[in-house]
């Protein structure tokens, strides 16, 4: 559910907050609950950058893992097929920075949900 006052969206494996949102750019800060991960999915219209400000995470991207600790980056390319996942018993935290043309959530395409989100 997102609140539109605050840029703050619930999520079934967190949140995220819209820190900014521009027409050629978006900002979120996502929080990821331990154990938790978000659906492997792809995007027609952005690129993603994503950098973990707290915690440890599990990147799949395009099927090979990267772990992935606070400080370090990852650049997810337009159409490239991503997830992170919190393997830990704390929050992960990061930043992510979107470039592209469109940066609606109408542009995830999601090949695995552990939610059951089309």
């Amino acid at each position: 559910m997102k609140n539109k006052k605050t840029n703050y969206s619930e999520r079934p494996w967190g949140r995220y907050f819209i820190i900014e949102d521009n027409k050629n750019y978006k900002i979120k800060r996502i929080e990821v609950n331990p154990k938790s991960k978000l659906s492997y999915q792809y995007h027609m219209q952005r690129s993603e950058s994503w950098t973990i400000i707290k915690g440890q995470g599990i990147v799949t991207l395009d099927g090979v893992e990267h772990k992935i600790s606070a400080g370090e980056s990852i650049k997810i390319n337009k159409e490239a097929k991503h997830r992170i996942q919190n393997p830990s018993d704390t929050i992960l935290v990061f930043i992510e920075v979107q470039t592209g043309t469109y940066f609606g959530e109408d542009d995830i395409v999601r090949i695995e949900d552990d939610y059951n989100r089309i």
